[in-house]
């Protein structure tokens, strides 16, 4: 008898913990393939602290292959579903074309960059969503600061040594925090006498305050930190334009700088609106059991997918790893279901609460909804941490015990270049943009 075979296409957290659910009961009955790009599970919330010079890269990826035994992974990214004829097509990393035929399918295909249409900002900020952004980011900060410190034009200096983040939600929030201790650690060492350069930081929202997902006990005390060290926080403020020599702000402020850092949160990827189903703010709607409606065969969770929320009637699960995870799972039980028989389940997830690292000891949480601070709150988030990750948790403590007794290294890899982690499009206005190749790699 031939196996049944299922696909899921991204190994993001609801991705891999849906292949992992299939890999633990499926195996012999059905084939399991995962198509992503890479090689690697990516531990998206540890992001900013390889930017920051805390971890290794490695730190944050699990291998696919070292630990989804009976799972094949098909290296490409794909782009089209043929769902009538039950088709998945990719590229795979040679830009080569690819296609696999499924009994079941399981999107999970995660989130890309949002961008608004403001005039630069597809040409010159760089977003955060990925290890290359993170490896790219932590780069340009040592080099800005380096090329700040060379410099004898004033003005140049204090550009170089700008840093404005657009975004105060979780990751704008973690990148501002500890990115800007990284560069001040990174400008002490540097220092020369009036060569020495002092980094500024810039957080903005439009929201009145940051985290402005989370209580405001939480937003308060992650303001207060960032304050504390010196970012300036600016609420109820948005970017009007970006250009090569800094960015206008819609109160009319010109800051000059030449590091804008995008982080205003995600659009599902545009593989979901090439499926030409019926969608909510562009995630494909599911219905309790995470299946696509008139699809019985094709799941979909993560950030594809509006999950209608059972705890909040009329509204739909937020596009958070928490979800994620939690939904992998119900999706990989539901589609053993599917194929073997057996009950389904709704997902329904009450959150037990969230954790911002703020960098050093400090850090934002509210476990089970009791709001903490301090380095009370920084070991409960790095604890946090080391429990979700589905490895390399020895290698991590490690690298955070390390960073508490060692230095930082500060030089450049300079392992990824400027136009190799573009910001991406979001509109035919924006897709019109056309690269930016008159700024050296020093300006960029």
């Amino acid at each position: 008898m031939s196996r049944s075979r299922v696909v899921v296409v991204g190994a993001g957290f609801a991705g891999y913990q849906t292949a992992k659910g299939l890999s633990k009961a499926a195996r012999g009955r059905h084939e399991v393939v995962l198509v992503n790009p890479t090689d690697y599970f990516l531990y998206l919330p540890l992001l900013p602290q390889v930017a920051a010079g805390i971890l290794e890269p490695r730190r944050v990826t699990v291998s696919l292959t070292g630990t989804l035994p009976g799972v094949r992974l098909v290296l490409g990214e794909a782009h089209h579903v043929d769902l009538a004829n039950r088709r998945v097509r990719y590229t795979d990393p040679e830009d080569r074309p690819g296609e696999l035929g499924y009994d079941a399918l399981v999107l999970s295909v995660g989130s890309v960059n949002r961008l608004l249409p403001v005039p630069g900002v597809a040409r010159h900020a760089h977003g955060f969503r990925g290890l290359p952004e993170a490896l790219y980011l932590r780069d340009h900060i040592v080099r800005q600061l380096e090329l700040a410190a060379q410099s004898e034009d004033e003005a140049e200096r204090r550009a170089r040594a700008t840093f404005v983040v657009v975004g105060a939600g979780y990751t704008g929030t973690e990148v501002a925090a500890l990115g800007q201790l990284f560069a001040r650690s990174v400008a002490a060492r540097s220092a020369d006498g009036q060569r020495g350069v002092r980094p500024r930081w810039l957080l903005l929202d439009i929201a009145p305050r940051v985290l402005p997902e989370l209580d405001e006990r939480l937003s308060r005390t992650a303001d207060r930190v960032l304050r504390r060290r010196g970012v300036e926080v600016r609420p109820h403020t948005s970017v009007k334009e970006a250009t090569p020599d800094g960015v206008l702000l819609d109160n009319g402020d010109f800051v000059a700088t030449r590091s804008l850092i995008w982080c205003v949160g995600v659009r599902p990827d545009p593989l979901v609106e090439d499926l030409d189903l019926p969608t909510e703010k562009g995630r494909l709607i599911v219905d309790e059991y995470l299946n696509v409606p008139d699809h019985p065969e094709v799941f979909a969770c993560g950030d594809a997918a509006a999950v209608p929320d059972l705890t909040r009637p009329g509204e739909y699960t937020p596009m958070t790893a928490q979800h994620a995870v939690r939904q992998g799972r119900v999706a990989a039980r539901n589609l053993r279901a599917h194929l073997d028989g057996g009950d389904r389940v709704a997902y329904r997830h009450h959150d037990k609460g969230f954790a911002v690292d703020l960098g050093g000891v400090q850090a934002a949480a509210n476990p089970w909804h009791v709001p903490i601070a301090g380095p009370l709150a920084g070991a409960v988030t790095r604890g946090y941490h080391l429990a979700a990750m589905p490895g390399n948790r020895v290698r991590t403590a490690t690298d955070w015990l390390l960073d508490a007794v060692l230095p930082r290294q500060a030089v450049q890899l300079g392992m990824v270049r400027s136009g190799s982690v573009p910001l991406g499009t979001a509109s035919p206005e924006l897709a019109r943009t056309p690269p930016d190749h008159t700024r050296g790699e020093e300006h960029s």
